[in-house]
């Protein structure tokens, strides 16, 4: 397993080939290209093949989010995803707090991981253009 802390050799082919096999969609090459650009991106690797993937955005100093952690399902389970928060954590570029949402049923995991849950949060959904 490879890890890589601010990927910039991540491209939008590879992202959109692998967020497909977590989190089907139709989504846009060169907006998923732009995204990717803004977000510090830590990634993890399984003999080249992208397996893991944790993107933050961030101002650099006051306010970050982590706006996805995904781990293709058949590496879930094995420490992936736990490496990538520690990861995250231990990294010079993000903020002293770093903020995001869960998934239902996902809350055990990141709790195990020394992230503090909580009291609420608010959404603003809009339609994907």
């Amino acid at each position: 397993m490879e890890y890589k802390v601010g990927d910039k050799k991540l491209n939008a082919s590879t992202f959109l080939s692998f967020v497909n096999q977590v989190w089907q969609g139709d989504y846009d090459i060169e907006r998923t290209k732009e995204a990717l650009s803004k977000t510090l991106n830590i990634t993890a690797y399984d003999d080249k093949v992208l397996i893991g993937c944790l993107r933050i955005l961030s101002d650099g100093y006051y306010f970050g989010t982590i706006t996805e952690l995904l781990v293709l399902p058949e590496y879930q389970k094995q420490g992936v995803g736990s490496r990538l928060l520690q990861l995250a954590k231990d990294n010079d570029n993000t903020p002293t707090m770093l903020y995001f949402g869960s998934q239902p049923g996902v809350e055990g995991f990141y709790e195990k991981n020394g992230c503090q849950k909580g009291l609420q949060s608010y959404t603003i959904e809009k339609k994907r253009q």
